[in-house]
């Protein structure tokens, strides 16, 4: 390999489209017949195929590439899948807008089928960018939750967990959004701060304070606190709610607060969670006033029809002009938003299917996973803790799992499908045996199953579930995000005891969100977003992953700034000088020397090196293992840019350009080691940039190598010690010829070291000087060579009469001023006047004099270094 063809400048695009073309993909692929290895199995998270691999997407599988090429460089067979979370209401949404339909307008087959189509072109774009991005993603265990291959497994989990009693249909009160008009669960409410109204509203006997005056047509009781005596009377009393008429009983529950509004609350069908507590509680009838559009029913009377903003105002306003409402005051809240479309969600009671929470299952589960940060396990457990209902897993739409259920015409029992008929579509298919009461006609489920259904059971799916593989479950690592805990993690760990009584993973990696440049989430409504391939357009994958690595700590939320980018790219380039250099001085160096190069040809600062290499291996791997990638890589490009370039290399050149050859092999021989290695720490962050480096030293590919091993032999405190003082001397004494404007390599007549016992050889080569060690301590006599006045004194006591004073300063012998100074007073004449002047008033410069040379005196660390000029 000659210098020549090592380009000068490097060139990331085109070296990261060459080797996307040259790698084998399948180096990546997991092996289920092994067993030497121990497995590693990533539950990677499914993205939505939107057709935007997202930067969030992009940080997130970062950190997974990272995880996954330093496990296989560790030894473990690792499985790094692609999965594709599919189903769900924004494909329906989009379909629609696309063909200007609604769903309902084509057949359900026809609907489902436009959602496919558009589904994989989605998919086939967020893999171009994936590969892109050098994610060594197995391929060969790739799934679509859509494709009736992954979704019988999830019409397999759901009659396994009915059949098991885990999963259960029953008309319960449920969170509805009237926009997307589906059922949703409580983890996909998101709550935002807004400002209503408290509407003071007389009652017949008592008077109540509401926010929600349109629901009091679902009025079925009001509630005091049983120690306020302001309505003790009335506790039991009949109360009739005015514009509708109907009689309620006033109750008495602990959990009203007699301090807001009035102290009494209206129970309504249902306004919030409380209200369904009470209603469960008291057995309180049920009246439905909103419909799964938000319109008012037949029971709001001649409000029907209206929507709940209208029907609000339109209630308010006869309140006013009956005199039933007598004050108002602004309040703020949380309301709880659809996750999907922001629409102010209803509690609505319709017949859904449920699956059962396991608390104290998922809260030990959760003990028994690693969590990286650990801090973020609090979040499923408060989440655990406040869950009051069950699951609710079914959905009022049509892109998405069947759930494979029939009813009976005949008796209305439920027809659950046997697994052996899945996977199956109700409304497409009939059951394959007839109702035990002997009917053969039955009613599909129309309602689909959660999107979650299918997404939380891919650590099973993964792991071999139903697959001809053996269950290798649980896997070994789950990386998500934090905003989904409540969620993916939450479901995830149910399902998996739920199935198999096992936890899903052994451990669970948080990544943080990615804000934009202004310090804000990225939106398109706020014009922050950043793609990632503007990134790798502008500058390159490589770059982008360091990005990613350096932005923060897992858990963290990651900023990005372009800044962090550029220094990325550059830090490409400088470690491609380092590399150039380096193998320009390996041309003639065997491979096969550095197998067992003898340790006592090495110099000092080759063993300083080494032992600071070796120490690097050593905290990289330490900090890789607990997943700090931020500080992992700041390392490495620490140890690249200040130890190796910025010292050794500066420190050896006298070697490599040298005649020695003892000394120029064994700078050879670190040289060797160093790159190799660093190409090797470098793989799971810059894989482009690291194969083009170790492609000089080996025709395998390096993701196929193993990561560098300690070796503690060259390890030696002794060794950095004694070099830092070598690097520490050579830095000095450049830095004392550039402040005198010397050339670096410009020769010194000689440089003597005193109280130090240190191998001077690559001193002398750095400096281009003469170096001796020296015995015993230097002497020094001091000679005054130039009287210096002091202006800061001289300028404001004497003003006019400063220059005058200043010139007769320096026409003075320095021996005799610094003779004045030591007896306390100075004395100068100026045109016949004498004037005297404090010892402040001058400096003397003096020249240090050792044994009649004229010389500097450098002091460092305790060593004295002598330049003779």
């Amino acid at each position: 390999m000659t210098e020549s063809e090592i380009p000068k400048e490097y060139n990331a695009n085109e070296v990261e489209e060459k080797w996307m073309e040259k790698w084998n993909l399948s180096m990546y692929h997991f092996n289920w017949g092994e067993d030497t290895r121990p497995q590693y199995i990533i539950d990677t998270p499914p993205p939505y195929p939107t057709g935007n691999f997202h930067i969030g997407n992009a940080l997130n599988w970062c950190y997974i590439d990272f995880v996954a090429r330093y496990k296989r460089m560790r030894g473990y067979n690792v499985m790094f899948p692609q999965g594709w979370d599919c189903h769900g209401l924004p494909t329906e949404v989009k379909v629609e807008e696309i063909h200007g339909i609604t769903k309902n307008q084509v057949p359900r087959a026809e609907f489902r089928k436009m959602c496919r189509e558009l589904t994989a072109g989605n998919i086939d774009r967020m893999r171009q960018t994936m590969l892109r991005l050098g994610f060594s993603v197995d391929w060969s265990n790739e799934f679509v939750t859509m494709e009736p291959s992954y979704f019988v497994k999830t019409q397999k989990s759901f009659v396994k967990m009915y059949n098991g009693g885990h999963i259960y249909h029953e008309d319960h009160p449920v969170n509805w959004c009237p926009r997307c008009e589906t059922a949703i669960a409580f983890a996909e409410v998101e709550y935002d701060q807004g400002q209503t109204k408290l509407n003071f509203v007389h009652f017949d006997k008592v008077d109540i304070a509401t926010t929600r005056p349109e629901l009091m047509a679902a009025c079925v009781a009001v509630a005091v606190n049983p120690e306020d005596e302001r309505y003790s009377q009335y506790i039991g009393k009949e109360i009739e709610v005015p514009l509708f008429g109907q009689k309620v009983t006033l109750i008495a529950d602990e959990a009203v607060e007699p301090e807001f509004g009035t102290g009494a609350v209206m129970i309504c069908t249902f306004g919030d969670k409380q209200d369904v507590r009470w209603w469960a509680k008291y057995g309180l009838p049920l009246i439905k006033a909103i419909d799964k559009q938000g319109r008012m029913t037949k029971a709001a009377g001649k409000y029907e029809g209206m929507s709940i903003p209208e029907c609000r105002q339109a209630v308010i306003s006869d309140l006013k002009t009956a005199g039933f409402l007598y004050n108002q005051k602004p309040l703020e809240q949380n309301v709880g938003l659809c996750w999907r479309c922001d629409t102010p969600i209803e509690i609505l009671s319709e017949p859904q299917w449920f699956v059962k929470i396991n608390h104290e299952g998922i809260l030990k589960a959760a003990d028994e996973i690693n969590w990286y940060p650990e801090y973020m396990k609090v979040r499923l457990q408060n989440w655990t803790g406040t869950m009051e209902w069950d699951w609710c897993i079914s959905r009022q739409r049509i892109f998405a799992t069947p759930i494979p259920i029939w009813y009976c015409k005949k008796c209305g029992e439920v027809m659950i499908a046997e697994e052996s008929w899945l996977p199956i579509d109700p409304n497409e298919n009939v059951p394959k045996k007839a109702c035990a009461c002997g009917s053969t006609e039955f009613e599909p489920e129309t309602d689909v199953l959660d999107t979650w259904m299918d997404s939380s059971i891919t650590a099973l799916h993964v792991s071999g579930w139903e697959s001809e593989h053996d269950l290798r479950l649980p896997a070994q690592i789950r990386p998500q995000g934090h905003d989904i805990i409540r969620t993916w993690a939450f479901y995830t760990i149910l399902r998996s005891l739920a199935l198999e009584g096992k936890r899903p993973w052994d451990s669970i990696v948080i990544n943080g969100m990615v804000l934009g440049t202004d310090g804000h989430k990225m939106s398109k409504s706020l014009g922050n977003v950043i793609s990632p391939e503007e990134v790798t357009t502008q500058y390159s994958a490589d770059a982008f992953r360091q990005w990613g690595a350096v932005g923060g700590s897992t858990g963290s939320d990651v900023m990005f700034r372009w800044k962090d980018v550029v220094s990325a790219s550059r830090f490409l380039q400088k470690m491609w000088s380092i590399y150039r250099f380096s193998m320009s001085h390996l041309k003639d160096f065997d491979p096969a020397d550095a197998e067992n190069f003898p340790p006592d040809s090495l110099y000092t600062i080759d063993r300083w090196l080494l032992s600071k290499l070796n120490r690097l291996v050593e905290s990289t791997t330490k900090e890789l293992d607990g997943y700090q990638f931020d500080s992992t890589f700041k390392a490495i490009r620490g140890f690249a840019w200040e130890v190796l370039a910025d010292n050794y290399l500066e420190l050896v050149k006298g070697r490599l350009y040298g005649e020695n050859k003892e000394g120029r092999k064994a700078a050879q021989y670190v040289l060797y080691t160093t790159t190799r290695t660093l190409s090797l720490l470098l793989a799971p962050f810059i894989p482009f940039f690291a194969e083009e480096m170790y492609s000089r030293f080996d025709s395998a590919s390096v993701h196929t190598r193993a990561w560098p091993a300690v070796n503690e032999s060259l390890m030696s405190e002794e060794a950095e010690a004694a070099g830092e003082m070598i690097k520490d001397i050579t830095g000095e004494v450049r830095r004392y010829k550039s402040d005198l404007g010397m050339a670096l390599n410009a020769p010194l007549k000689k440089i003597e070291i005193y109280n130090t016992q240190i191998d001077t050889g690559d001193i002398a080569g750095a400096t281009n000087s003469e170096v001796e060690l020296m015995e015993g301590a230097p002497s020094f006599d001091y000679v005054p060579v130039e009287v210096k006045p002091n202006m800061g004194i001289l300028g404001p006591r004497f003003r006019k009469d400063a220059g005058a004073i200043v010139k007769a300063l320096k026409a003075e012998d320095p021996t005799s001023v610094e003779a004045q100074i030591a007896s306390g007073r100075i004395t100068v004449t100026v045109n016949g006047e004498k004037i005297e002047l404090e010892p402040e008033a001058v400096e003397i410069r003096k020249e240090v004099i050792s044994g009649g040379r004229e010389v500097d005196v450098l002091d460092i660390k305790g060593a004295v270094v002598v330049i003779v000029r």
